[in-house]
């Protein structure tokens, strides 16, 4: 009993162990994804499913019973985090002060609890953790803040990180100065607002700031405070207000589709696509055949890089004269004319192999039929190929301003593989190519227009074409729908005086 007593208690402190590595691990990406070496935050390269993931990470994590250090370290990652999230939130693009609340409402959820940023700081941090030292790691998102940093801080390494963040503080013209001729020092505000963590008066406060100066400042020097700028730590590069328009900057908010999705979070689509085409003799239309397809897929994040899952598909086919409607594709119409399958199933994955390059991703698909005869024949419409499909995609998503983005993507299709008796054989390839350029008229609205090109490489060439346009709405980080309208054509269509279309609709879940 004793040795499994034992075993159990070590069991459940490797776990905790891994919790706490996990959760400083995923501090450590996001600070080394969205902050430069300068201290300097990359606001619009922030996606709103990320700051979720985090805001659902810190409220679950247990710090009960854990060291001092380990605290310490959480809840300075935690405030930053969450004073970053609320200035992405709260659509600012210049300051802070621009909202009276923005350090007393209680945005914020810390084990249950709803809590403001102020409360984080004062009555949780300084008030277990009375240190000083913490006012140069705590940040608040203006430019005379204390720099932060482009990593987290580890429970391993937080004295050290706390000593050389306020000494280089300290030793920081821009936060303490002294001048020997009026033997004045002029320091940071933060001196002056929370000078009774520093000393009990000037005298001590300089003793204080001496113990971290290289040189050190006369007990007898007069203080003066140095103006305070409250313009937003913006990172360089990014537009500041005075550049931006009025409305929102919506690009920092959207939802990129080539974005792997954050460890232990998950994505599901449902995307419905509805293929029709009309072909005749002549001038004349006489036939029309009707493809209508649902993907189902669903991702898991093994990690912040690393997705998988699986997709099925759905399909329903019509073939019947003209004039018809697309929609027959959903009667039930003559044997022969129309049939209904759930067609193929597989493993998916999405891997972003470079780290820097956040909206790169290449994601790949395997189809697995799920009946014998897909193809049809014997009185049978054809539905699917009866082989395999293979589908790689190489995606990137390109920020273009604040308002415009282009998505490019290279595919390569290997469809109804392994169907030449007894062979394994790739009996149609293809590479598509897509671009489509989107347009961000409000946080929550994209605008698209969509090119698409595919030539067929085996086994014989051909080719097909679509452009249309579409639109998405996210109703929350958690929650999209899209809608998008193409019109396709083909070297068969261009044969048979033939035309055609897609009608598409799909939603997106995150959790």
């Amino acid at each position: 009993m004793r040795m499994k007593y034992m075993l159990s208690v070590l069991f459940m402190c490797a776990a905790a162990f891994t919790q706490a590595q996990q959760i400083f691990e995923q501090f450590d990406f996001f600070f080394h994804r969205h902050v430069s070496t300068e201290g300097r935050v990359n606001y619009a390269g922030i996606q709103p499913q990320e700051l979720e993931n985090l805001h659902q990470a810190i409220d679950r994590y247990v710090l009960a019973d854990q060291p001092e250090a380990h605290q310490k370290a959480f809840l300075i990652n935690a405030y930053n985090i969450f004073v970053i999230s609320s200035v992405v939130v709260k659509q600012e693009r210049s300051s802070v002060q621009n909202h009276s609340n923005f350090f007393t409402e209680e945005s914020f959820s810390l084990g249950g609890k709803r809590l403001s940023l102020n409360q984080i700081e004062k009555d949780i941090l300084f008030k277990i953790h009375a240190d000083p030292r913490l006012h140069f790691v705590l940040v608040c998102g203006a430019v005379s803040c204390p720099p932060i940093i482009n990593q987290a801080y580890f429970p391993t390494t937080l004295e050290n990180d706390l000593d050389r963040q306020t000494r280089a503080a300290v030793n920081d013209p821009a936060f303490v100065r002294f001048n020997r001729e009026t033997n004045t020092v002029e320091w940071s505000a933060l001196f002056d607002w929370y000078a009774q963590d520093f000393g009990a008066n000037r005298s001590d406060i300089i003793a204080w700031i001496n113990t971290y100066r290289t040189e050190a400042i006369p007990s007898d020097a007069k203080a003066k405070v140095l103006p305070y700028d409250w313009s937003l730590n913006i990172q360089n590069g990014q537009l500041r207000s005075q550049d931006l328009p009025a409305e929102r900057a919506t690009n920092s908010i959207r939802y990129v589709v080539s974005s792997t999705i954050k460890k232990g979070s998950t994505e599901t689509k449902v995307f419905n696509n509805l293929y029709t085409q009309a072909t005749g003799d002549g001038s004349t239309l006489n036939a029309r055949s009707n493809f209508f397809t649902t993907f189902i897929t669903s991702l898991y994040g093994v990690s912040d890089r690393f997705n998988a899952g699986l997709e099925l598909r759905y399909r329903r086919v019509s073939n019947t004269g003209f004039p018809s409607s697309p929609l027959t594709v959903f009667d039930n119409v003559m044997a022969g004319q129309s049939r209904q399958s759930f067609a193929t199933i597989g493993p998916k994955i999405r891997w972003a192999p470079v780290p820097k390059w956040g909206n790169f991703s290449i994601q790949s698909g395997f189809w697995i039929p799920l009946e014998n005869d897909l193809e049809g024949g014997n009185g049978e419409s054809y539905i699917d190929w009866n082989g395999f499909t293979s589908w790689t995609q190489i995606m990137n998503d390109f920020t273009l301003g604040q308002r415009f983005s282009l998505f490019t993507e290279v595919s390569f299709l290997w469809e109804d593989i392994g169907t030449m008796g007894d062979r394994v054989d790739l009996n149609r390839l293809s590479t598509p190519l897509t671009v489509i350029a989107s347009y961000f008229p409000e946080p929550k609205t994209t605008l698209y227009i969509l090119n698409g090109f595919s030539p067929y490489w085996s086994p014989d060439l051909d080719w097909f074409y679509q452009v249309g346009a579409g639109a998405k709405y996210q109703f929350s980080p958690k929650f999209e729908v899209e809608l998008l309208y193409t019109k396709f054509t083909n070297s068969f269509l261009v044969e048979n005086n033939g035309r055609a279309a897609t009608f598409n609709f799909g939603i997106r879940i995150n959790t």
